[in-house]
């Protein structure tokens, strides 16, 4: 919950900063979609800690 709020504060930041210093809000919204779902993806792939896998598998078994 607390990240899709994170990543939702981020993206309404990106697009007051654009609308004020870039001149243009939908580019503060692109930038702002592009780093929320950036730090989206940074915490759910640091959520994704699977500690009964095989660190040293290189695929060979199946």
């Amino acid at each position: 919950m607390w990240l899709i709020l994170r990543s939702v504060a981020v993206l309404i930041a990106g697009g007051v900063l654009g609308a004020a210093y870039l001149g243009s809000p939908w580019l503060g919204l692109l930038i702002g979609l592009l780093v929320s779902l950036g730090l989206f993806l940074a915490f759910e792939a640091r959520k994704g800690n699977h500690p009964g896998r095989d660190e040293h598998d290189d695929g060979a078994r199946l």
